[in-house]
């Protein structure tokens, strides 16, 4: 355990007082400490453009009374600063005279990664030697590369949580990104591809040379495919999607409206349709945050409290939202381990972890063969969600037309126009072939970056495509 209290005037006794005395007649609260460490290194264009090596240091004090949170960060552990938080936090909530605290917290022994250091893992010589071998290995495999950048970003995240009477709740979080993206040229055309693996595991796990060179291979095909891609047809039609990343369309037209917050609030769409059937009755989706080594498993949430595998959705009926301390007291439900923050600056709100849509029973290709006219996405770009209305709009990288069940040829340009809640009640096919993403999911809400991961199988859908020709 990281210990925060050695280089500061600041005892662990004294902390442990002040966090008793100010959270006395709160309903909840907690002291967040954190000291990380991040490496980030790009080679672009041939050249190592930029090695960030950045510290972050810091605490936050918050309590809460009914629906109102009082937080104060600050990037120094010391006495007075603690202080002075505990004054600005009784301030905010001292009109507050009824409480109800609650100090009970799910504690895990779970460990789903190790407190290896992979910023350690190799010196920043071989970092960089690795990236120039991966730029010489993409250049050699076609002279149309014009591009290529490539980086490696390592995290070792430590932090701590102090309760009420002394709990205390600590984990030591590493994390590790590969990624590459590349520009391909064809006369006057250029095409991008990208791609990136990583998650908590060992260094080696992502940047051992089968892998990196896998990764390679993929942005290298996703640029390449496009070289000689048709215009892609527009309208509504039947839409396959690929397994794996394209559950990103999930995490944000559908994931996003099950988080707490926006049950409390009643703005998600679906706030007062617990126990009712929303999908077709082959639709399940999991939020699951103690899955061993993935990109968004955490052995406890930036609350302290287990993650866990929460069932959202079970045979089309939505069966519970994704909650927080907070979202979980105010609409009387339980905490499901999903409270986390970016870093200490921040007070925790609920978040998905790794969240998937579970197997059904049809083959890609039976889906393929059962369209008339429509597209097989085969890499799906970045989108944004409204969460009010569900509304969607995502970017395609890779896609292909397909006509009497059969794929013809690739097309670009195509974008996914719809609404989560329509689009899952229009989801005819599932497929068997489950698959989560390579790792390099982050998710971004008010303000807020954490790393997720994300998952699903194959899926045929009847969707509005964005193109340039009917």
């Amino acid at each position: 355990m990281n210990d925060f209290f050695k280089k500061t005037d600041l005892t662990r006794n004294e902390a442990e007082k002040i966090i008793d005395e100010t959270l006395l007649n709160k309903d909840d609260g907690e002291l967040y400490l954190q000291d990380s460490i991040n490496e980030n290194i790009i080679l672009d264009d041939g050249k190592i453009k930029n090695t960030n090596f950045t510290k972050t240091y810091g605490m936050g004090f918050r309590g809460v009374s009914e629906d109102v949170t009082a937080y104060c960060h600050t990037n120094s552990i010391d006495k007075n600063s603690l202080i002075d938080a505990s004054k600005n936090i009784k301030s905010t909530l001292r009109s507050f005279k009824s409480y109800k605290h609650n100090n009970s917290i799910r504690k895990t022994n779970e460990k789903l990664y190790s407190d290896h250091n992979p910023i350690e893992a190799k010196t920043l010589k071989e970092k960089i030697n690795l990236l120039n071998t991966v730029d010489q290995y993409l250049r050699s495999k076609s002279n149309q590369i014009k591009q290529v950048t490539a980086s490696i970003s390592t995290e070792k995240k430590n932090i701590e949580i102090i309760k009420t009477g002394g709990m205390t709740l600590s984990d030591n979080q590493p994390l590790t990104s590969f990624k590459i993206s590349l520009i391909m040229k064809k006369g006057s055309k250029n095409t991008q591809g990208s791609y990136a693996t990583g998650g908590r595991m060992t260094f080696d796990s992502y940047v051992n040379e089968n892998n990196w060179k896998h990764v390679c291979d993929e942005a290298f095909r996703q640029a390449e495919m496009n070289l000689d891609a048709r215009k892609a047809p527009a309208g509504e039609m039947d839409v396959v999607l690929n397994n794996g990343w394209s559950g990103v369309l999930l995490h944000e037209a559908l994931g996003h409206t099950l988080e707490g917050d926006f049950l409390y609030k009643k703005t998600s769409v679906f706030h007062d349709q617990i126990g009712n059937k929303i999908g077709n009755e082959n639709i399940t989706v999991v939020d699951e945050g103690n899955i061993s080594g993935r990109r968004g498993s955490l052995n406890m949430d930036d609350e302290g409290e287990k993650t866990q595998r929460n069932v959202l959705i079970e045979n089309g009926k939505l069966i519970k939202f994704m909650h927080d301390r907070l979202s979980a007291k105010l609409t009387k439900n339980t905490p499901t381990g999903n409270g986390r923050r970016e870093n200490y600056m921040f007070a925790p709100m609920p978040r998905m972890t790794n969240t998937f849509m579970m197997n059904g029973k049809n083959t890609r290709e039976e889906m393929i063969r059962s369209v008339k006219k429509g597209i097989y996405v085969d890499a799906l770009g970045g989108g944004s969600v409204d969460i009010v209305s569900g509304q969607f709009n995502f970017t395609v990288n890779n896609a292909w037309l397909i006509e009497n069940g059969k794929l013809i040829a690739p097309v670009e340009g195509a974008t996914l126009i719809g609404s989560g809640p329509e689009v899952i009640k229009k989801i005819e096919m599932i497929g068997n072939d489950l698959k989560l993403d390579n790792g390099f999911g982050t998710c971004g809400k008010s303000g807020q970056l954490v790393p997720v991961g994300l998952g699903i199988p194959s899926r045929k859908v009847l969707m509005t495509v964005g193109g340039s020709k009917t």
